[in-house]
């Protein structure tokens, strides 16, 4: 993903070209081409463009990365007041709690969110066992309860299920060399 500095770059080097076609739109028109409508036309597509990658350099894109917090998929999200994220098994608890903040951060500070301001957005976490063959078993290790519009990360209510880790396989010891 490009960084706001280059997209503000972008739009420099754009806005010279669309100066150039403006220039050669009026030149147009002076000696009467043929295709000058047809250089209009790409003039006016080049100020669009212009103007969208300015205004994309103005907007910060990233997220701040939580130390700690490990790799997850999104699995479900209705655009509105819930979202189910996947993790590992291997993860422990303060790592899904790193993890939980990360997907927070990510996913549930979004304008675009449907729910209207006031209602409470729930994002959980989970993973898949298989106790046997052919079986999978999904289990739910932890929550963030956040209430959209709030303006402050103290909002989120991280919730962590200690009694599903138990059913979680526990690491395999290291052999001692």
């Amino acid at each position: 993903m490009l960084s706001t500095a280059e997209f503000l770059t972008a739009s420099q080097w754009v806005g010279i070209f669309t100066l150039v076609c403006a220039t050669l739109a009026g030149l147009g028109f002076v000696l009467q081409w043929g295709i000058r409508f047809r250089l209009v036309g790409v003039t006016g597509f080049m100020g669009v463009l212009t103007g969208g990658l300015f205004a994309l350099g103005l907007v910060p894109f990233t997220h701040p990365a939580i130390p700690g917090a490990v790799h997850f998929s999104v699995v479900f999200d209705n655009g509105a007041n819930q979202v189910v994220i996947v993790v590992p098994p291997t993860i422990t608890a303060p790592e899904l709690e790193a993890t939980l903040q990360q997907a927070a951060g990510d996913l549930l500070y979004s304008y675009s969110r449907l729910s209207p301001t006031g209602q409470t957005i729930l994002l959980r976490a989970r993973t898949i066992l298989h106790p046997q063959p052919g079986v999978s078993q999904p289990v739910y290790l932890g929550q963030v309860r956040r209430v959209l519009g709030a303006a402050t990360d103290d909002a989120n209510q991280i919730q962590i299920f200690a009694d599903q880790f138990a059913l979680l396989p526990k690491p395999a010891a290291s052999p001692a060399t």
